[in-house]
């Protein structure tokens, strides 16, 4: 994992954002000057009305400057209709590009860092973290470019009409400068600490919701509203620091904006006294004034937002910095056929640095064959085959397939080579059909139903009045553990895996499911190298090899016979869980 990317730069802003939509923002600037040019017709009536109409007495004019005012109100209205919807769909592709881009590069995390992470987080940080470059692609830059015409061009017409009160105002209208500057160096943490503890709060918002149920089991309704409410109040103390920065400079621009306009009354009012300037040329001056200093004064709030938006690229520039689990697989040769020869050389591994899970761990299971792997809890089963769905890299020695090392096969074509049924299995708020189709998208409806009845899915999908088109909801809520889990069978079954993992694939089933499961795993095996996960013992008497697992080393290895008669530690876990009441079934299973 690579570390924190640096800080984004405005420049990396427009190169990553603005640059993208160059050709739709290149036709929002023509209708800008199209906007901007009309606007100026406003400041520009004072001196007709004043100079011309009333100074001159000329009253023909007077319908002329009505019409040249709505002409112009009406080619505002149209350039910023046009100009909205423009620039409304340009923010809306940019948004969404990066909301693709980030889950992209979210969903070939490794397994370390997702485990590490709050969903919620994650899940913030694709949806939310994108939507402020909505508003600055869209009106956020319209209007920023908006106010720098207006300001340049309301310049020229001031230094025009009157240069020396230009320079006075100019003097003093410096200072937003440096609220600019302020603005970006000190609101910008801020806003990265409102993201981070937003997503925080959400991730744990998720976990609540989703464990609602073992919430009111315990009766801890209370305790998860006093850690979502600690939440709020560090939210609300960052935003209060927010606030009180943001109205700081709020006021002190309104200050300045008041005092630019001050200086103007006082200095034209002094230059209409010595003739240097009619009414009408201080009617404009006070016009084009006013649109020069607007903008000034809204700079506080375009380094606020500026410093937004920064932030949020940062947060999404850290997520793209942390390397993928696929990365380099483009240099790697294609994996077409398998065999489904697996092998571990020497392989351990580590979660945390000098606490090993795994320890030397050496297997081969030729292809076609059943190697079923037992011990304890906390042995390292699970670990094993996560290390075989490649979720995580062995800390030394190999993994390998058809003699091929795991590190250097394409992840994309490995992963369509196994079929996988894990003891939590996760089922999406879908149909039936849609989750069992989940290994297979493209499959017909009679390989559905088929695989379906192989799993004996369709013990229980008859007595629901949609059959396989009945919604299980999130987590797969709406079905049992044991429907669930033939549910998951069934997706196994679909895939046609050369290669099997079944990590408890019978934990959630009763003894009447369990029996239809065994078939149904007896047919899915055929073919089929499988590696299996157990601690029901009497789901594994007819593998091929046995190994038993104990604090991370294989401690026994052989036949369901071979290992009993050794009265090791494989025949103490039979035995006691015969006596536990879980007896042991005939070699003829």
């Amino acid at each position: 994992m690579k570390a924190r990317a640096s800080s984004a730069t405005a420049w990396d802003l427009a190169r990553e954002v603005v640059w993208g939509q160059r050709r739709k923002l290149s036709l929002g600037l023509a209708l800008l000057f199209v906007d901007r040019a009309a606007g100026f017709v406003i400041p520009l009536a004072p001196k007709v009305l004043l100079d011309e109409i009333v100074g001159r007495r000329r009253a023909d004019l007077l319908p002329w400057l009505a019409a040249a005012v709505v002409i112009a109100a009406i080619v505002q209205a149209c350039a910023v209709f046009a100009l909205s919807r423009v620039l409304g769909l340009s923010a809306e592709r940019v948004v969404l590009g990066w909301r693709r881009r980030i889950m992209a590069h979210v969903t070939r995390l490794p397994a370390k860092h997702l485990d590490d992470t709050q969903t919620g987080v994650l899940a913030s940080r694709v949806m939310d973290d994108a939507t402020t470059m909505q508003n600055l692609v869209g009106w956020e830059l319209a209007r920023w470019t908006s106010d720098a015409l207006t300001s340049i061009a309301a310049l020229v017409a001031l230094l025009w009409i009157d240069w020396r009160i230009t320079l006075a105002a100019l003097a003093f209208a410096a200072l937003p400068g440096f609220l600019l500057d302020f603005a970006h160096r000190k609101m910008r943490p801020l806003f990265r600490e409102r993201s981070r503890i937003r997503a925080e709060i959400g991730g744990r918002l998720t976990q609540t919701i989703a464990g609602l149920r073992i919430v009111k089991a315990y009766g801890a309704e209370r305790r998860e509203q006093l850690v979502f409410t600690r939440g709020l109040h560090r939210l609300f103390r960052v935003l209060s620091r927010t606030t009180n920065r943001t109205s700081t400079m709020n006021g002190l621009a309104v200050v300045i904006f008041s005092s630019v306009i001050a200086i103007v009354v006082v200095l034209g009012g002094r230059a209409m006294l010595d003739g240097r300037m009619t009414l009408g040329d201080f009617g404009s001056y006070v016009a084009f004034a006013l649109m020069f200093a607007k903008p000034l004064g809204d700079l506080p709030a375009i380094a606020t937002r500026l410093s937004e938006t920064l932030a949020d690229l940062d947060r999404l520039r850290d997520i793209e910095a942390v390397t993928r689990e696929d990365a380099g697989d483009e240099g790697r040769a294609a994996l077409t056929d398998v065999e489904g020869e697996i092998a571990f050389e020497g392989v351990s591994f580590e979660y945390a640095p000098g606490a090993p899970v795994l320890k030397n761990v050496s297997l081969r299971a030729a292809p076609g064959t059943t190697t079923a792997i037992v011990g304890p809890s906390g042995a390292g089963k699970s670990t094993m085959l996560a290390l075989l769905m490649a979720f995580h890299r062995p800390t030394r020695g190999r993994i390998t397939i058809d003699g091929r090392d795991l590190a250097g096969v394409r992840l994309a074509d490995y992963r369509k080579k196994l079929g996988v049924v894990l003891q939590d299995e996760f089922l999406f708020d879908g149909t039936i059909a849609e989750n069992i189709a989940f290994a297979r998208p493209r499959a017909t409806r009679d390989e559905i139903e088929r695989a379906s009845r192989v799993a004996h899915c369709d013990e229980f999908v008859r007595r629901f009045e949609g059959g396989l088109d009945t919604v299980v909801g999130e987590r797969g809520v709406k079905l049992s553990g044991g429907q669930r889990q033939r549910v998951a069978i069934a997706r196994a079954v679909l895939a046609d895996a050369p290669i099997l993992l079944l990590d408890e694939a019978t934990s959630s089933l009763d003894s009447e499911s369990e029996a239809l499961i065994r078939d149904a795993l007896s047919t899915l095996r055929e073919g089929r190298t499988t590696l299996v996960i157990a601690h029901r013992l009497s789901t594994v008497r007819a593998a091929d090899q046995i190994l038993v697992l104990d604090r991370g080393l294989i401690v026994e290895q052989g036949t369901h016979a071979e290992l009993l008669a050794r009265s090791g530690r494989y025949r103490a876990l039979h035995e006691a869980q015969h006596e536990d009441g879980v007896p042991s079934r005939p070699a003829a299973e």
